[in-house]
């Protein structure tokens, strides 16, 4: 009898906490949604809009959740919220970084996208990034997942600094956004190579989150991820030689290697060496435009 009192007394706080938390949840969409216009999402207003910013139904359809179930969200009813939901009423309340990691707080979940500071990325590694330059590199984990990159492969394939930190992942940007793909110049090649080292990886995490839903978005938004992923085809990591089309400075040969950081194929430096003369001289022009845009020279 002591022992069931005991146990009753650890769960009632818990489940207090538990709902606290649930209203704080419901409470916390519902400012977000009524701060967003429909124009903001790219709907139409409608003239008998009497609801401030948009309606649940809205909110829904763009994260593509059932009406009833983000209702019972917004109601503080007691469900299971995955994180692939998360991450998608974060995108469709186009919550900023720190809204976004209160929403996956409040949800007692853990955000599975890359974050902006990492705890492998040490500050030494950092310093070597940029000891590397003018040689373009940067930190990924064995999900693409960019986690650090130095100044010149910032300017390498597109605008780095201006994508979100939760979309640098180079399999999402290789298939989804369109200056990084101009700037592949073997792009298919290069696409089913990635798809094929994806594959490998991911059967030692088939059951996180994480991967999940990164497999997710990928078939949702491209037609030619889930193409090349249905061939099911599997290769291991390894060096190769690969060719960019740079919007500043024209083509680079480069030689591509992974430097893996532990013992195990999990957080790698990747790293851009010029393969001839001419991609070299390019590749100092783009380090030197990199510099100027930091403020560094």
């Amino acid at each position: 009898m002591a022992e069931d009192t005991a146990v009753r007394a650890v769960q009632e706080p818990r489940t207090r906490e538990d709902e606290i938390r649930r209203h704080e949840l419901a409470a916390f969409l519902r400012s977000r949604r009524e701060r967003i216009t429909p124009e903001q999402v790219g709907l139409p207003r409608g003239r008998r809009r009497r609801t401030p910013g948009l309606r649940r139904e809205e909110v829904a359809q763009l994260s593509a959740v059932g009406v009833t179930w983000y209702t019972w969200l917004e109601q503080a009813r007691d469900i299971q919220v995955s994180v692939q939901v998360l991450d998608a009423l974060a995108r469709a309340l186009l919550l900023d970084p720190s809204e976004r990691a209160h929403l996956f707080r409040l949800a007692a979940a853990v955000d599975p996208t890359p974050a902006t500071s990492c705890p492998s990325v040490t500050p030494a590694l950092r310093a070597l990034l940029e000891q590397i330059e003018p040689y373009p590199a940067c930190l990924q984990n064995s999900r693409y997942d960019i986690l650090a990159h130095n100044r010149t492969y910032g300017l390498l394939l597109c605008e780095l600094d201006a994508v979100p930190p939760e979309d640098r992942n180079c399999m999402l940007l290789s298939f989804t956004n369109d200056a990084w793909r101009s700037s592949i110049v073997h792009l298919e090649q290069t696409q089913r190579l990635m798809a094929a080292r994806f594959r490998a990886a991911m059967a030692g995490h088939l059951a996180e989150p994480a991967w999940k839903m990164l497999l997710k978005r990928l078939r949702d938004q491209s037609p030619e991820f889930c193409e090349t992923w249905d061939r099911h085809e599997v290769v291991a990591h390894r060096t190769k030689r690969k060719e960019f089309r740079n919007r500043y400075v024209g083509r680079l040969a480069v030689d591509h290697t992974d430097l893996w950081i532990g013992p195990h194929n999990g957080p790698r430096m990747v790293t851009y060496v010029p393969a001839d003369e001419e991609s070299r001289e390019r590749m100092e022009r783009l380090h030197a435009l990199a510099l100027e845009r930091a403020g560094g020279g």
